[in-house]
């Protein structure tokens, strides 16, 4: 019997297999033995031995490079497993789960008996254990690939569903493309057709035009027969001035109604109330039987000696000081006006309350009641007899101060009222609003005789400039107006802010305004020349109120930086008065010039002597 090597090719690495040939062999071969003394084995030699020599004749062959994967030869961590472990995962990964039962029962047997030498096995070569990584790997790689195939799939998908989306929205660009396009021709179509009617409309507007100078100098010479025709009167012996005329039927008119008692409170009962179905949006040409007729033009301010008196006054600003402050209401103070005639000062507040103080000793005389919001200004009747006050529930009211009461509420604004003016001649009131608009009231009729419409935005102030038939008014859209109070058409417009103004007055010379806006910025304007005639920057800070004093030589200029500013007129000098905690919201000149009056929103009047 011999040991024989024999070496197969197959589908995988080389094995070593030991046959045992018997002697006589029924096929009739005869088998020649081959002694091989360096390669043979003998019986006494274990597998380990084999398996080196069996490794050392591949070699020389040169056959197992070629059957070898070039994998193999990259094995840097050879992974032992010894030949029952390799059994038992080979039969666990091909699911022989039997056969494994029988190897495992009969190979513990033999170990136990002693059959078996361990270590006298060598260990499964490292190319078995290669090739399980490569079956993992592959596997893995499997996996890859078909959840690449599926993440191509879904890419797939979503391409197609982009590319519909982009002939949807490609679609609906060409249907907006037709669509301007078709608008632009409408368009230039309308230009064209705008274009045609110009000629006309500048027709119009010149015809517009000349009615209206026409009316003007009708108005003209209608105030001047009148003044000629009353001064004939006074000379036949009628010593009834046109002005006391009207005032009386006012007077009467006022006290149709039954207030309360006289007391300090004053109540919210209303005797009249102005209807808005009765107010005209434009000049009105329906004639009221109780309508008020306007003074004449002509008439000439009867103060004028004693302001050329107060001229020689000294125009110092650092001559103030603070005399006294007096805690008027417990809410901020919006507006203080002056009587006319008396030292009394009346307040409106945000607390929807006004309060007529005597000054300069600060003491309070009475507390009115009645809007049911914040009020936002006042005004005294040039008789000194009513009060006006604005408030932002969009009402004008009118108190008397004999009856305790108000006697008369104008309404027709449409938003907040920010400030209000009577007339010389005591018959008319003027209110402007944050509806862009104002209003003169007829206080015997009790309705709405104009409304002034021109300006762009909310309109802050408003005042009738001293014994004459014009307005004064100041607006968010940057620009000053003068109106005709007998028309509501605007004469004149000012421009040169650049921000909201928010005041506007005129001195009592009434050739001087004065305005301020939301940057602190204070212009000076001629009216005879329409000319800004100086600029002064007391921002950037806003400015709420401008002020002129009697003589019209100092102006004051109520500030949000706490502070009352003093500006000369003739020098432009700034000075500032402190004393406030917070915003200055309003300031008066008294009669003479001696005082200033100053509120904000502490709720405290100050008294600058």
């Amino acid at each position: 019997m011999a040991a024989v090597c024999d070496t197969e090719s197959v589908d995988g690495p080389y094995y070593l297999e030991k046959v045992s040939i018997p002697g006589e062999s029924e096929d009739g071969f005869e088998y020649e033995e081959i002694s091989v003394e360096e390669e043979s084995v003998a019986e006494e030699e274990d597998l380990e031995f084999t398996a080196e020599v069996l490794h050392n004749r591949t070699t020389v062959s040169e056959i197992v490079p070629d059957l070898i994967p070039s994998s193999s030869q990259d094995l840097l961590n050879p992974i032992p497993e010894v030949v029952d472990d390799f059994i038992r995962n080979f039969l666990m990964k091909m699911g022989m789960t039997q056969t494994l039962n029988c190897f495992q029962t009969e190979w513990f047997e033999m170990l136990q008996k002693g059959k078996i030498n361990k270590e006298g096995f060598p260990d499964v070569p490292d190319i078995y254990i290669h090739n399980q990584l490569l079956d993992n790997g592959l596997k893995n790689v499997q996996r890859e690939r078909d959840s690449y195939k599926q993440a191509a799939s879904q890419a797939a998908e979503t391409i197609v569903k982009l590319q519909k989306e982009r002939d949807f929205h490609r679609l609906h660009h060409k249907r907006v493309v037709q669509e301007k396009d078709r608008l632009t021709e409408k368009m230039r179509k309308l230009k064209k057709h705008y274009e045609s009617y110009g000629p006309a409309l500048k027709q119009l507007n010149e015809k517009f035009q000349t009615a209206l100078r026409q009316k003007m100098l009708v108005t003209i010479e209608k105030d001047k027969v009148s003044s000629q025709v009353q001064k004939q009167e006074g000379d036949v012996g009628n010593t009834h001035s046109s002005t006391g005329t009207r005032r009386a039927p006012i007077k009467n008119e006022f006290h149709r109604g039954h207030g309360p008692e006289q007391g300090t409170k004053v109540s919210a009962n209303e005797v009249g109330t102005c209807d808005p179905a009765k107010e005209p949006t434009k000049s009105t040409t329906t004639k009221h039987l109780k309508d008020s007729e306007f003074p004449a033009s002509t008439r000439i301010n009867p103060f004028l000696p004693q302001i050329k008196a107060l001229s020689a006054q000294s125009d110092k600003t650092s001559s103030f000081s603070l005399l006294r402050s007096t805690k008027a209401h417990t809410m901020s103070v919006s507006s203080l006006a002056l009587h006319p005639r008396k030292m009394l000062v009346a307040s409106a507040s945000d607390d929807h309350l006004w309060r007529l103080w005597g000054m300069p000793e600060g003491e309070m005389i009475m507390t009115g009641e009645g809007h049911t919001d914040w009020l936002s200004s006042c005004n005294f009747h040039p008789s000194g007899q009513f009060l006006a006050t604005t408030s932002g529930d969009t009402t004008v009211k009118i108190w008397d101060f004999a009856k305790s009461c108000c006697v008369l509420t104008l309404e027709g604004h449409t938003h907040a009222n920010w400030g209000c003016s009577f007339h010389s001649c005591g018959d008319f009131v003027a209110s402007c609003s944050m509806d862009n608009t104002g209003k003169v009231w007829d206080l015997n009729s009790g309705r709405c005789r104009y409304t002034l419409r021109g300006h762009m935005d909310s309109v802050n102030s408003i005042c009738f400039v001293p014994f004459s038939n014009i307005l004064l008014t100041c607006s968010a859209d940057k620009t000053i107006s003068l109106w005709d109070a007998r028309t509501g058409l605007c004469a004149q417009t000012f421009y040169g802010h650049r921000y909201s103004c928010n005041s506007a007055t005129i001195n009592a010379m009434g050739d001087t305004i004065a305005s301020c806006d939301s940057y602190g910025i204070v212009k000076l304007w001629d009216v005879r020349s329409i000319l800004d005639m100086a600029t002064v920057d007391t921002g950037p800070h806003p400015s709420n109120q401008v002020a002129f004093s009697p003589n019209g030589h100092v102006l004051a200029v109520a500030s949000n930086n706490h502070d009352v500013k003093l500006v000369e007129v003739a020098s432009l000098n700034v000075s500032s008065l402190l004393g406030h905690n917070d915003a200055v919201q309003s300031v008066v000149f008294d009669h003479k010039g001696e005082h200033l009056f100053s509120a904000g929103h502490d709720g405290d009047i100050f008294i600058w002597s």
